[in-house]
């Protein structure tokens, strides 16, 4: 079928033929045999371009970081991640200007990291009122499926693409991207969303 690199809103790594639109990092991952050991090793979940500056790797070499793969940023967002630093400068100095007062990436991968991981390293979600949320957040309805907020309308992720759609209704909701994402968002961060 494939290899369990692609991430899915709720951080988790799956196995799907369906491809990605984004890189990610969480550090090394994986081992010789390229199954996936643990779920993070970094603070720093990053996302980042498919191709930067003609790099070329093989996905899952031993011994080097775990290549995992995304939708959309808007998916990465919901997962935890943030834009890298390095080959997407620009969209990390926004969402990192847009999130608070941070001096160092350090500093807001902790921030992340406590918003994304409870103690017990399981996804840290909360309810919040559906209409209320900016463009590009994740939550998750009473059936346990991903919708993205987008434009007035839920549409349901799949590892393939958006599925159905359905116009934003009164009620709450549990919120799948971390509180901090979504002040981003609030405030004007837009990610990309593969619609």
């Amino acid at each position: 079928m494939g290899l369990q690199n692609r991430v899915d809103p709720f951080g988790r790594l799956i196995e799907t033929p369906a491809r990605g639109g984004w890189l990610g990092n969480r550090g090394l991952l994986h081992d010789t045999a390229q199954r996936i050991r643990r779920p993070w090793r970094l603070k720093a979940w990053l996302v980042c371009l498919l191709r930067f500056k003609g790099r070329r790797r093989t996905v899952m070499s031993p011994g080097l970081y775990t290549e995992l793969f995304f939708l959309d940023e808007a998916t990465a967002l919901a997962a935890g991640h943030r834009p890298c630093c390095e080959c997407r400068r620009a969209d990390y100095q926004r969402f990192k200007g847009l999130a608070g007062d941070f001096p160092r990436a350090d500093d807001l991968d902790a921030a992340l990291h406590a918003d994304r991981l409870d103690e017990a390293g399981v996804k840290r979600t909360y309810r919040a009122e559906v209409a209320g949320l900016p463009d590009g957040v994740f939550t998750r309805d009473e059936a346990g499926e991903p919708w993205l907020k987008w434009r007035g309308r839920l549409h349901r992720w799949t590892p393939g693409g958006y599925a159905e759609s359905r116009p934003v209704e009164a009620g709450e909701a549990e919120v799948l991207t971390p509180r901090l994402t979504v002040e981003t968002l609030r405030r004007g961060y837009a990610p990309e969303v593969a619609l």
